[in-house]
């Protein structure tokens, strides 16, 4: 049944590290580099909400009126939304820099994945094609890993 024909498909490839002294420096470097980006981003989301509160509350002839304490609420409500998504973030980044501190040298961790095409014909076993990693130390690749 094999005519010769091949196809090219997409596949995902797992990018997987070799934890080194410089993959841990950079991994805690980025991790913490996130972590002040969103104390950032908390910080101006206070400071933006209290702002618009203060806006409506002086553009209304009565702070007091029904209407405009709902608007306040509302900001208010929007803000706290924003804030717990960020500090689930905030969470999410810190157990992730515990884990950095936590992993053992030559421990070989994933690290992502990159897309590639691979050329495919009768006979070829699908599954092997579509399972390759790649392992890396200190960005440099140091296998090829298929099936």
């Amino acid at each position: 049944m094999s005519d010769g024909t091949t196809l090219s498909i997409k596949r995902t490839i797992a990018v997987r590290a070799v934890v080194t002294p410089a993959w841990k420096e950079e991994a805690e470097r980025e991790l913490s580099t996130a972590i002040a980006t969103t104390d950032q981003q908390l910080a101006q989301l206070e400071q933006e909400g209290q702002q618009v509160v203060d806006e409506v509350r002086r553009q209304s002839a009565n702070p007091l009126d029904p209407r405009v304490q709902e608007q306040v609420a509302q900001v208010q409500q929007q803000v706290a939304a924003k804030r717990a998504e960020l500090e689930e973030q905030k969470r999410n980044l810190l157990q992730q820099q515990a884990q950095v501190r936590e992993v053992e040298m030559e421990q070989i961790v994933d690290q992502g994945q990159i897309e590639s095409f691979c050329d495919l014909k009768v006979g070829d076993n699908l599954v092997s094609k579509m399972q390759v990693a790649v392992v890396v130390r200190d960005g440099v690749v140091e296998s090829i890993e298929q099936g």
